[in-house]
């Protein structure tokens, strides 16, 4: 490729939350490059425009990976009170809503603002508009060739940082661009799917579709209480989200209505008070109505509850506290929050986020660590990026 060469220290492929949070530490002339016009559009868009941005009760169990205790050392180095400390100290307001979860009063474009404020304090470069094209390797430095504004020019590099995130959202620009930079360097791959994704059932719930309830979902050894609701594709609510990043194609899901609720109890306790009442107004009551409806139809019970059994509702019962359901699959990407897998954590140092390329790290969304929904996700990004941007800074210093 033609145009200028240039050297600089590190080099950070994606200006997300963790390359940013990367090249803020990383140090005096470091340059973080993406293709988008403006950095951080999932920043922008994540939580209603708000940005949950971390989650009081991060810790590892947070985290699903082939290698469970990967995550430690980044997010025990760089913890969720450094983050908060790092927005109360650019004057951002934040509250928390439900489990532990932080948001900005204000917009999410505050986070990005505080990030690229933190680039420019600490002497590195942004460049957006950026595309990437051949990367090379040889005798200690990568050579990177980028078209920036439209113009050819290469970089060459003895860091160069993987931020590039996962395959979800493509219409913000994800791709897997990551993914290929890891298997030219012979790096392992952990299969990727959808995270934090709604799940499809076909045409089975559009009847209720906008139908929200509180339940206790179960995918595989994981269980998590929190909304469903209804769509006219299938399933979904943070419940389901949650969920979605333990099932497997081809299992069954468990869930659960209203688990802190013993409706089956409750429909009994008001056969015995009073008997005369129709056992679909009286769930109706419990649950909402169309979904009161519709269970009533699966298990095949109507009437008045003096003349159902204990026996005659336990189809019922079952549904409510253990209904099964088989998702026929997901949204997908272009809905999925995350990425689940990644580079594989084995050819990672937990510590550097170092592959076993000198030299060649990868932060955040594009390694096999995937937080749950809440704000695990950026406090993974904030820390990664942190690691690799402190060992890139340090490797500096000699």
């Amino acid at each position: 490729m033609t145009g200028r060469v240039i050297d600089c220290p590190a080099l950070i492929l994606g200006a997300g939350a963790a390359g940013m949070m990367c090249a803020a530490h990383a140090g005096p002339g470091a340059v973080v490059v993406d293709h988008m016009p403006v950095p951080g559009e999932k920043i922008r868009i994540s939580g209603g425009g708000r940005c949950n941005f971390t989650n009081l009760h991060t810790g590892p169990d947070n985290f699903l990976s082939e290698n469970p205790h990967f995550a430690k050392s980044a997010l025990s180095r760089y913890t969720q009170w450094d983050f908060i400390d790092l927005v109360d100290r650019h004057g951002i307001g934040w509250h928390e809503k439900t489990l532990g979860q932080l948001f900005c009063d204000d917009s999410a474009r505050q986070i990005i603002d505080l990030l690229v404020a933190e680039i420019a304090q600490a002497g590195a470069a942004l460049w957006l508009n950026t595309q990437v094209g051949e990367i090379s390797h040889a005798e200690g430095r990568f050579t990177v060739d980028l078209i920036r504004d439209g113009s050819p020019c290469t970089l060459r590099t003895p860091r160069l940082v993987v931020a590039t995130g996962g395959k979800s959202i493509p219409k913000i620009g994800a791709s897997g661009l990551g993914y290929r930079i890891a298997d030219q360097f012979g790096l392992p791959l952990v299969p990727t799917r959808p995270a934090l994704v709604p799940l499809t059932f076909g045409d089975e719930f559009a009847a209720l579709s906008g139908v929200a309830v509180p339940a206790r979902l179960t995918a595989g050894a994981a269980s998590f209480e929190e909304a469903l609701l209804f769509t006219h594709r299938g399933l979904s609510g943070p419940a389901v989200l949650q969920a979605s990043s333990y099932w497997q194609e081809g299992d069954d899901i468990a869930v659960a209505l209203c688990p802190g609720d013993d409706l089956p109890g409750r429909l009994r306790a008001e056969r015995a008070r009073a008997g005369r009442r129709d056992v679909g107004g009286v769930l109706g009551g419990l649950i909402p109505k169309r979904l009161a409806d519709h269970l009533c139809n699966m298990a095949d019970v109507r009437g008045r509850l003096a003349d159902l059994s204990d026996t005659r509702l336990a189809p019922l019962a079952d549904l409510l506290t253990a209904w099964r359901l088989r998702p026929t699959g997901t949204e997908g990407y272009r809905k999925a929050e995350v990425t689940a897998g990644g580079v594989g954590t084995d050819a990672l140092n937990a510590r550097s986020m170092e592959s076993r390329v000198p030299g060649l790290h990868f932060v955040g969304e594009v390694v096999d660590v995937t937080g749950w929904l809440g704000g695990y996700n950026f406090q993974w990004a904030w820390a990664s990026g942190w690691a690799a941007g402190q060992a890139i800074a340090a490797a500096r210093r000699g």
